[in-house]
């Protein structure tokens, strides 16, 4: 029952969203919630990691190499070549830069397991890439957008450390030291984390609804370009280099799924609330096309495995 309603989170985004657009006053007055939601989030992630998920992380190093290499390079330079494209403000600019500056996102491990991928490689890049953005994010997007924004480096990489690593670290803690208690709250975590994101989603489009009937279809395409170019480029990198199938796919989804609740929080924090709609989208944008590419991997997936059956038996 939990999976199928956590599976549902575009559907549940949309319609949160159209309620905050078309109702902004359930839910301007939320804001101060969007960093505490985050930290939430961040903790449930750490509960669902042990240390030995980390040490995964050196069974792969070649295919972690080329995800971190994408994440942290292709990713912020595409964000602001589709800006410079697109002609955007520089509110909208950081934003984009924001998105694609962040770690990957959760949403990846759960299109992973969905696409036939190699899951525990999802997740130790998942967790790794966290732990990498705490210092790289502020310093690309000071690199990528100081120029025309003042960017507090400094307090966002203590926000990053209090919102990011010490919640994850927590929850690590927590999943080795009271293991008991971390299996019996498993289950729900995906929910949890699902209302968080949705809420957060629900505030941003609350605060800004006034500039989505102009900015939305430009944002919009600008996140599905962004999201389109990571998924490819995470793909066909590794399929360039000699990577199996299942290693493809999986660092396709951490490339191409970002942290967006994480460039929200950070934009509303330190930038304005425009900024924080490139990441807005994104959050619904990357689980719709996460779980289309996730049904058509694992359809792929299914037949080539009865194709060989069939093989086999005759």
């Amino acid at each position: 029952m939990i999976n199928r309603i956590t599976q549902l989170f575009p559907i549940w985004a949309l319609l949160l969203s159209a309620m905050a657009y078309f109702q902004p006053d359930l839910f301007v007055a939320l804001r101060p919630q969007i960093v505490p939601l985050l930290t939430l989030i961040m903790l449930a992630m750490g509960v669902s990691l042990s240390h030995k998920d980390f040490l995964d992380a050196f069974k792969h190093k070649a295919a972690i190499g080329v995800g971190v290499i994408l994440q942290f390079l292709v990713m912020p330079v595409t964000a602001v070549a589709i800006s410079l494209l697109l002609d955007f403000s520089t509110e909208l600019t950081v934003g984009m830069v924001l998105v694609g500056s962040v770690a990957g996102g959760t949403a990846s491990n759960v299109m992973v397991f969905l696409a036939k991928g190699n899951v525990a490689l999802s997740i130790s890049m998942t967790a790794l890439s966290t732990l990498i953005g705490v210092v790289l994010t502020p310093l690309l997007v000071e690199l990528l957008a100081g120029q025309t924004v003042d960017v507090p480096k400094l307090a966002m990489l203590a926000s990053l450390l209090k919102i990011v690593l010490i919640p994850v670290a927590l929850g690590v803690a927590i999943n080795v030291f009271a293991s008991r208690a971390a299996q019996a709250v498993k289950p729900v975590l995906p929910l949890i984390s699902m209302a968080a994101i949705v809420l957060i989603i629900a505030i941003v489009v609350a605060l800004n609804a006034d500039k989505f009937a102009t900015l939305g279809p430009i944002i919009a395409l600008a996140v599905i370009l962004h999201n389109g170019i990571g998924l490819l480029a995470g793909y066909w990198s590794c399929r360039v280099l000699g990577f199996d199938e299942s290693i493809c796919r999986t660092v396709s989804f951490e490339v191409g799924l970002q942290n967006s609740g994480l460039a929200t929080a950070l934009a509303m924090k330190f930038f304005t609330p425009a900024a924080a709609l490139p990441g807005t989208l994104f959050s619904i944008w990357h689980n719709i096309s996460g779980s289309l590419l996730a049904g058509c991997w694992s359809k792929k997936s299914s037949t080539r495995a009865q194709t060989q059956s069939q093989s086999a038996q005759s």
